[in-house]
C-alpha cells in the first residue's frame, strides 16, 4: 500500500510517518484490498484548543474510497482517532462485500 502524507503548518517527522504507517497496518490486517492511502496532517489556529490539530485520511479501495477526519489537542491522538474511524468503515465495507447468501435446500 502506498502512503502519501501531506501537511499544513507542520513538518512531518519520521516518528509521525511510522506512527501513521503502524495504524494503517492494522487496517491492512483486516482488509488487504487497500490500493493506496493519502493523509493530511493539519495544525490550525482554531479558537478551541481541543480542535487545533487534525488528521484526514482517504483510503482508496477497489471501486470505493473511504474518508475520515479527526481533531484533537494532540496530533498523535488525532491520528489514532482517524485510524479507528477508518477501521470501523473498512469492517462495514468488508461485511457488505462478503457473500452472505447460503445455498437454500428445497425439499
Amino acid at each position: 500500500m502506498n502512503l502519501k502524507i501531506n501537511s499544513r503548518h507542520v513538518e512531518v517527522t519520521p516518528a509521525m510517518r511510522t506512527h501513521l504507517e503502524a495504524g494503517l497496518s492494522k487496517i491492512r490486517k483486516h482488509f488487504d484490498h487497500v490500493i493506496d492511502a493519502s493523509a493530511i496532517l493539519i495544525v490550525d489556529n482554531a479558537k478551541e484548543k481541543d480542535l487545533r490539530q487534525g488528521a484526514e485520511i482517504t483510503l482508496h479501495l477497489k471501486g470505493r474510497e473511504l474518508f475520515a477526519e479527526a481533531h484533537h489537542a494532540d496530533l498523535y491522538h488525532a491520528m489514532d482517532a482517524v485510524v479507528d474511524k477508518l477501521e470501523r468503515q473498512v469492517a462495514k465495507h468488508k461485511e457488505k462485500i462478503q457473500d452472505h447468501h447460503h445455498e437454500k435446500h428445497f425439499e
